[in-house]
């Protein structure tokens, strides 16, 4: 039997070869039509589809590699982390999200990356930006490459790194490992779990002021937020990002004085959500005024050829 799968305009011929190559073959194609459609590097097809072959060929010879980023940044990357990866394909793996963190801060802000895993956006607010970061991250492994990426782009004295889950409460709670960007709090069908502090945000911002918030924690986002109430009345805070967001969610922030938003990243426009500007990450900003200053005034870039 033969199997004929087409993406890209590429149409691999399959024969029942092993399922872990043929799983392996789907995954490198599933790569390709999300990079050759993403906005950054789908307007340069063929670079891209060899900036991933030297990728999957160098990664395999090397344990860790140094790969260069945007603006003088670096990201030290392995094979398996998903999201560093993605921007080696891509440019910005999340374009919308990621160009909003680029437009919006500025050197002396703070931003707060709750679920830092290896530190891209961490990278970005700091290495780039040149703002001050709170790089929250439980993961013994991630921390590590979080740690890493900010050696290797100078920039340990711009950055706190809290060792911590964060929820509702100070206390600990039970972590998965071994999953890369998709570790999150356990539950009770998850096999391999170990116990790690908890804080609530309010604990860990305290009196410092930040502009802008990530919050990517796999689904207990909700948490974070219920004990993120006082950080949230903050007046320097313009702009939250969240991987899941729920109506409990979506009222608090609006209890705050926040409104939900999409950011077009090439006309540097927030608007009214739309399923075309849907980014990774919901965004949720405050003092639209002040965020379409910033963003409109920050500086150019150019990612891979492309000007953002």
């Amino acid at each position: 039997m033969i199997t004929r799968l087409r993406g890209a305009g590429i149409a691999i011929y399959m024969t029942p070869w092993p399922a872990t190559f043929r799983w392996k073959l789907s995954l490198i194609g599933a790569i390709v039509v999300f990079s050759v459609q993403h906005p950054i590097s789908g307007r340069h097809p063929v670079r891209t589809l060899w900036r991933i072959i030297g990728w999957q060929l160098r990664s395999r010879v090397q344990p860790l590699v140094v790969w260069p980023w945007i603006g003088g940044a670096q990201l030290v990357v392995s094979r398996g982390m998903s999201g560093a990866t993605g921007n080696i394909y891509c440019g910005l793996h999340e374009c919308p999200d990621m160009a909003f963190v680029l437009h919006l801060l500025r050197p002396g802000d703070l931003f707060v990356d709750v679920g830092a895993n290896v530190g891209s956006y961490t990278v970005l607010a700091s290495r780039v930006c040149g703002a001050s970061s709170v790089s929250i991250e439980p993961g013994d492994e991630a921390r590590q490459a979080l740690s890493r990426n900010l050696r290797q782009n100078g920039i340990e004295g711009l950055v706190e790194i809290v060792a911590s889950a964060v929820g509702s409460s100070d206390g600990e709670i039970a972590f998965t490992e071994g999953l890369d960007t998709v570790n999150r709090v356990a539950t009770a069908a998850d096999e391999s779990s170990v116990v790690v502090p908890m804080r609530c945000l309010d604990s860990i911002v305290a009196s410092k002021r930040p502009v802008l918030i990530k919050i990517d924690v796999e689904g207990f986002e909700e948490e974070v937020v219920r004990g993120a109430r006082k950080t949230l009345e903050q007046p320097s805070l313009l702009a939250v990002e969240l991987e899941t967001v729920t109506g409990t969610i979506e009222g608090m922030l609006r209890d705050a004085g926040f409104e939900r938003v999409a950011y077009d990243p090439f006309t540097r426009k927030v608007v009214a959500p739309t399923p075309e500007l849907m980014g990774h990450n919901a965004l949720f900003v405050r003092d639209r005024a002040e965020v379409r200053r910033r963003v409109e005034s920050a500086a150019r870039r150019k990612v891979y050829g492309v000007e953002i």
